[in-house]
Order: C-alpha cells, then sequence, then structure tokens
C-alpha cells in the first residue's frame, strides 16, 4: 500500500491523537517542545513508565536533533532506522546524492516528529543517471512499516522526487502499518512523489510540480484544506488507492479523481486553517524558520 505525492506518495497509514494547531505563526521554539499534532502525538507514555515505583532509577534520554538557526548539511543527510522517540527540527539539508540515499531516510521507525525542514536539490540534474540511477533520491522518504510519524511547517522544494511514503508494490504486508501526517508544509517546484501510505495531509501548499498526491495500492488518505496551483493532477489514483477529500483548492486547472475511500475521521484533535488562509501562513512558517 503506497500513496506519493508524486511530490507526494503514500502507501498504507494509520491513526492518530493531538492537540489543536494554533492558527498563528510562532518562530521561538524551545529544546522542550513535543509534537502537538498527529500521528507522533499517539502511544507515548514511555517516561512514565520508566519512573513508575518507588525505588531509584537513572533514566537516559534521546530526544533528538536540533539545529542552529543558519546551520546545514550539504551532500549529507540523515537516517532514522529502527528507532523510537526521534525530533529532528529546524534544519537544512540539500543535494544529497542517491548513492548516498535520501535528504532524511526513515525506516522501520515509530514516534518521530520531522519539523521545520528546509529540503531540496536542484532541477538541473532531473534526469542525469550515474550507473543508471538518478543523481539525487528523494527528499523526505518514510517507508518498511513506520507508525506514529508527525511532518509539519517544512519546505521540500526543487527535486525530482520528494517525499515516498511506502516502500514497494511488493511490500505490502509491511507496509499497511503506515500512519503519517503532513500538516502545515510548502512543496514547490518538484516532479513527482508527494505520499504513500494511510496518511492525514492538511493545510499544505502545492506549488508549480509536474505531478500530486498519487494515492496507490490500497493506501487511504484523509485530504483537508490544501491549496494546489499549477498541476492538473492535484490528487488523483493509481493501482486501488482511496482519498477522502474535503475543503480543498485544486487550483483553476485540476481536480480530484481519487476514488472515495473510508478514512473520513483522524484519530487524534487538530484546528484546520480556513482554505484562504493557509497560503499565507504556511509560506510565512515552513523551513528553518526557529529560533531557540
Amino acid at each position: 500500500m503506497k500513496w506519493i505525492y508524486s511530490l507526494l506518495a503514500f502507501a498504507a497509514v494509520s491513526t492518530i491523537s493531538a492537540a489543536p494547531l494554533e492558527d498563528k505563526i510562532v518562530k521561538r521554539a524551545s529544546v522542550s517542545d513535543v509534537a502537538t499534532v498527529g500521528y507522533a502525538t499517539l502511544n507515548g507514555g514511555a517516561l512514565t513508565s520508566a519512573v513508575a515505583g518507588d525505588s531509584p532509577k537513572i533514566v537516559i534520554i534521546s530526544v533528538g536533533y536540533l539545529s542552529h538557526p543558519r546551520s546545514a548539511l550539504n551532500g549529507i543527510g540523515l537516517r532514522v532506522l529502527s528507532v523510537s522517540n526521534v525530533i529532528i527540527r529546524n534544519i537544512k539539508i540539500s543535494k544529497v546524492l542517491a548513492s548516498a540515499g535520501d535528504a532524511i531516510g526513515v525506516q522501520s521507525a515509530s514516534q518521530v516528529w520531522l519539523d521545520h525542514l528546509d529540503l531540496s536539490s536542484d532541477r538541473d540534474h532531473d534526469k542525469v543517471c550515474v550507473y543508471r540511477l538518478l543523481l539525487y533520491d528523494g527528499l523526505l522518504d518514510i517507508t518498511h512499516g513506520c507508525t506514529g510519524v508527525t511532518v509539519t511547517n517544512s519546505k521540500l522544494y526543487t527535486h525530482w522526487k520528494a517525499s515516498l511514503v511506502g516502500h514497494s508494490d511488493n511490500n505490502g504486508a509491511e507496509d499497511v502499518a503506515i500512519t503519517v501526517t503532513f500538516a502545515n508544509n510548502w512543496w514547490f517546484d518538484l516532479n513527482s512523489r508527494t505520499p504513500f501510505g494511510h496518511g492525514h495531509i492538511f493545510n499544505n501548499v502545492f506549488d508549480d510540480n509536474n505531478d500530486g498526491i498519487n494515492t496507490r495500492d490500497g493506501a487511504q488518505l484523509l485530504v483537508e484544506n490544501n491549496v494546489w496551483t499549477g498541476t492538473d493532477k492535484p490528487l488523483y489514483a493509481t493501482d486501488e488507492g482511496f482519498a477522502v477529500s474535503r475543503g480543498n483548492d485544486f487550483g483553476p486547472d485540476g481536480a480530484d479523481t481519487a476514488p472515495v475511500g473510508n478514512f473520513n475521521t483522524a484519530p487524534y484533535s487538530y484546528s484546520l486553517l480556513p482554505t484562504a488562509n493557509v497560503r499565507a501562513s504556511v509560506t510565512a512558517s515552513a523551513g528553518q524558520t526557529l529560533t531557540f
């Protein structure tokens, strides 16, 4: 099961529980911040369990990766492999070669919050191949049965394959468990893969991309209050993918052609921006805009 937004591709997703998003833009952040929306807010409680009881304990907490406002990785990506409770915020990554993998790759992981990312490469090498492979791979791939992943306030742009959610057409048994939320992100100047899976996609902006959200292989998507310009296939299906679409602005030439699915209600609380306000809010705050 997959979905791709050809900028985003989705192939199998699950559930979430979270606090409402604020409509205002807040750029000041703290190292103690936690995810407040989406699947990443579910299934917590590890710290509570660790300190339960009366006996003395030492608890080692691994938080994640927080970056300086002007820090950047060029040609170097990040991997989140077979771990839980990870936060990556406020980082810029560009031009990671396919031989090194994706800009950010999340595999077999759970409870992951990716926030205020700036991910890109270039469009000068869209079809340039090295050893029959594209020069660049994905910007943000979430694969191998990841659960509880939330991607918020991020900017993905100027790239060929943006975000794959799910693994391969033959990997449904593993990827059917995938649960991902994409909220308040800006996707522009992309060719394909914009998501796979069972996912919730809301309050995103998609500008001048060659392709849209491709729900595939039994994926179930809930797509709400997003805004598109510059594509005639903003939301569509191949290989029996499904979507519930509400409150979206597909632009003057776009339309939703995906079969209606059964993912009608997200398993967490959240607050939708009015569709007319999405562009101004998202484009002003997405990317590496935090200070700590």
